[in-house]
C-alpha cells in the first residue's frame, strides 16, 4: 500500500513538473521577452477554419431568401433611414418658408428614434453576419444539421473544459504576480531603477493577461507610438483597451476608481508609477485631474498620459463624442484606434447589464480577443482652433483608421437622460433656417 502511494504520488510529481517546465517555456518566458511563438496565430487560423465551415453549414441549411432576408436586417438595421439633413429637407419643401409640413419631418425623425435610434443600440452588443459557434450569440443555429451541433458542443467543451480552467489559473498568477511585484518595487527609492522595474513589470503582466485571452493583437504602425510628455486618447470599448496597449508600452492612466478586483488592479499599479483616477460625480475631481495632466506633460521626462475621451464603452461600431476636457490642456495628442474582430468573441462591457465579473467569464469562455490596433501620427491643435473642433477632429482621425462610423452623441447617455441643450440645438438650427430665409419678417407661410 504504501509503496503505490509512493508510485502514485512520484508520478502526481512528474506531471506538475511537466507542466511546470510547459508553463514557463510557453507562457512565462515569452512574456517576460515579450516574443510570439506562433501558438496563438495556429490557434486562431484554425478557429477562422472553423467558423468558415459552420458559416458555409448555415447557408446550405437554411433557405436563400431567408438567410438574404436576415443579412439585410442585420446590415441595414430595422428601418431604412433618410439621411438628408434638416437643412435640405425643409428648405427644399417650400423654398425656405415657414411650413405647416414641417412638423413631418420633426415626426418621422422621432418615430425613426423610437424604432430604432443610433445611440442606444451602441451601448449592445454589436450583430454578427454569422454565427460564431458561441451559445450567447445562438439563434437555434445549431439544429441546421447534426454536423455543426456536433462542432458546436465539440467547441462548448473545449472552451469550458480545458481553455476556461488554463485562462483561470493563469489571469490569477498574472493578478498576484501583478501584486507582489509592484508592492516589491514600490519599496525601492524613486529613480531611474525603480522606473525601469516598473515598466518591465506592468508590461510583463499586461503581455500575461493578454495571453490569458488567447489574445492576438496586431500593432500597426509603431513608429507612431506616444512619446513621453505627451496624451494618448483611443476610442473606448472595454478595460481590455488598457490591457492590450499596456503590453506594447507603458503609461499613466486616467480613469475612474473602481472597486472590487479592478480596485485591486488600480491600486497595486499606483504603487510604482502615478496615475490620475477620479470619482465620476465629483465636479472638483475634474479640474484637479485637468491641473494634474498638465503638470503630468509638462514633464517631458514621464511616461505619455493614457486617456478614453469618450468617457464610457462603446460597442466597438462607432466613436462617440469626445469629451473637450483632454483637448484643453494643451501638449501633443498621440491618436490611437482600436479595432476588435465580434467573430472570435465580444470583448465590449455594457457595465449598465454585466458586473465586472459576468464580464469576465464572458471573455474568458469567448474563443480569442483578437483585436487591431493603430498608432495614427500626433496631431496638435492649430491656432485659433477651439477645444471641441479639435476633439471632432481628432475623433474623425480615428474613427475613418478603424472603419466606424462617427456620432455626435454623448456616451454618457447610456446612464443619464438627453440634455436640454441637445433638443434645444435643433430648435435653434431649424429657426436659424426660418430666419435667413426671411419667412418671419415677411409672414410667409405655406
Amino acid at each position: 500500500m504504501e509503496e503505490n502511494r509512493e508510485g502514485h504520488g512520484l508520478a502526481e510529481g512528474k506531471i506538475l513538473s511537466v507542466w511546470m517546465i510547459l508553463f514557463v517555456a510557453l507562457v512565462l518566458l515569452p512574456s517576460i521577452f515579450r516574443v510570439s511563438l506562433g501558438i496563438s496565430h495556429f490557434y486562431v487560423k484554425i478557429v477562422i477554419k472553423m467558423l468558415e465551415w459552420a458559416t458555409l453549414q448555415i447557408e446550405e441549411g437554411v433557405k436563400k431568401q431567408k438567410a438574404m432576408a436576415l443579412e439585410n436586417l442585420i446590415s441595414t438595421g430595422i428601418i431604412q433611414r433618410d439621411e438628408t439633413p434638416m437643412e435640405k429637407e425643409v428648405v427644399g419643401r417650400c423654398r425656405g418658408c415657414f411650413s405647416l409640413a414641417d412638423v413631418m419631418y420633426f415626426s418621422k425623425k422621432g418615430c425613426e428614434a423610437v424604432a430604432e435610434d443610433e445611440v442606444t443600440r451602441r451601448f449592445s452588443s454589436e450583430e454578427l453576419l454569422s454565427w460564431n459557434l458561441l451559445s450567447r450569440t445562438n439563434a437555434n443555429l445549431h439544429h441546421v444539421s447534426w454536423k455543426l451541433a456536433a462542432v458546436w458542443v465539440t467547441g462548448i467543451l473545449i472552451r469550458y473544459c480545458l481553455l476556461l480552467p488554463f485562462r483561470i489559473c493563469l489571469s490569477v498568477f498574472s493578478i498576484l504576480l501583478l501584486v507582489l511585484a509592484t508592492t516589491l518595487v514600490g519599496r525601492f527609492p524613486n529613480g531611474r531603477v525603480k522606473g525601469w522595474l516598473s515598466n518591465q513589470v506592468q508590461m510583463i503582466c499586461a503581455t500575461l493577461g493578454v495571453r490569458c485571452l488567447s489574445g492576438l493583437v496586431h500593432f500597426h504602425n509603431r513608429e507612431n507610438k506616444p512619446q513621453e510628455g505627451g496624451i494618448c486618447v483611443a476610442n473606448h470599448t472595454s478595460p481590455l483597451d488598457v490591457l492590450i496597449l499596456a503590453s506594447d508600452g507603458c503609461y499613466s492612466l486616467v480613469g475612474q476608481v473602481h472597486g472590487g478586483l479592478m480596485g485591486l488592479i488600480q491600486k497595486s499599479c499606483m504603487q510604482t508609477s502615478q496615475h490620475v483616477l477620479f470619482e465620476r460625480s465629483e465636479i472638483k475631481d475634474r479640474h484637479l485631474v485637468r491641473k494634474k495632466i498638465r503638470e503630468h506633460i509638462a514633464d517631458k521626462a514621464k511616461l505619455p498620459i493614457l486617456i478614453f475621451p469618450e468617457g464610457t464603452c462603446i460597442n466597438n461600431t462607432s466613436v462617440m463624442m469626445f469629451k473637450k476636457g483632454s483637448f484643453e490642456v494643451g501638449g501633443t495628442i498621440h491618436p490611437v484606434a482600436i479595432k476588435y474582430d465580434p467573430r472570435f468573441g465580444d470583448a465590449f462591457w455594457n457595465s449598465t447589464k454585466h458586473s465586472m465579473m459576468t464580464y469576465a467569464f464572458n471573455v474568458l469562455t469567448s474563443w480569442a480577443i483578437v483585436c487591431n490596433v493603430w498608432y495614427l501620427p500626433p496631431m496638435v491643435k492649430e491656432k485659433e482652433e477651439d477645444a471641441v473642433h479639435f476633439a471632432d477632429r481628432v475623433k474623425a482621425v480615428i474613427a475613418a483608421r478603424a472603419g466606424m462610423s462617427v456620432l455626435p452623441w454623448d456616451g454618457g447617455l447610456k446612464r443619464k437622460k438627453v440634455k436640454e441643450s441637445f433638443k434645444e440645438e435643433q430648435q435653434k438650427k431649424y429657426c436659424q433656417i426660418v430666419i435667413e430665409n426671411g419667412s418671419v419678417g415677411n409672414g410667409n407661410v405655406c
